[in-house]
């Protein structure tokens, strides 16, 4: 079977790609193929993001196994589409480029036979132009108090981590060159 996606990114203007791509194909697979369909270049790091039916984020699944040890942490080459994704499921987040934070919802639009003739994937069509840079997040709490919990009674006493003596302790003087 084939998966049709619908690829938004996450922004003012209306910017998408519509994929076709077949659902043993892994998530990496489908990153290659945003990657295409938006223009990146594919140097920068990626994840995946599970999510409910409100968008709200819950696992990752990395490009790359970022985990303390080797192999313990699934990656998106470890998934094939049809393992995450179903009638029931329909709802991924895409970040790519870390640093500038490109945010993408990508759903599942159709489930159908795949038609002869056609390779997949498939790039079936392009919305709006991607931006030169990607668009400024507006970071909020729904809880207005969040903050307050971290205001506390900070003097410079709590900032001075070694004490008046503190170099004698570890058996060798302040200005010991």
């Amino acid at each position: 079977m084939i998966y049709k996606f619908r690829v938004i990114l996450d922004a003012e203007e209306d910017v998408f790609r519509d994929i076709a791509i077949d659902e043993e194909d892994t998530l990496e697979d489908l990153h290659n193929t945003i990657v295409n369909a938006f223009g990146f270049d594919g140097s920068e790091v990626a994840s995946f993001y599970t999510c409910d039916d409100q968008w709200n984020q819950e696992d990752e699944i990395s490009l790359f196994d970022t985990g303390d040890i080797p192999g313990q942490q699934k990656i998106m080459s470890d998934y094939s589409l049809n393992q995450l994704l179903s009638k029931d499921q329909t709802k991924i987040i895409y970040v790519y480029d870390f640093i500038n934070m490109w945010t993408f919802f990508v759903e599942l639009a159709a489930i159908e036979e795949a038609e002869s003739g056609t390779t997949y994937p498939d790039l079936l069509f392009s919305h709006g132009i991607l931006p030169a840079t990607a668009p400024e997040k507006d970071f909020e709490t729904e809880d207005e108090d969040f903050y307050s919990e971290f205001n506390d009674d900070l003097d410079d006493d709590d900032m001075d981590m070694f004490g008046d003596d503190s170099f004698e302790d570890y058996g060798f003087e302040e200005n010991w060159n």
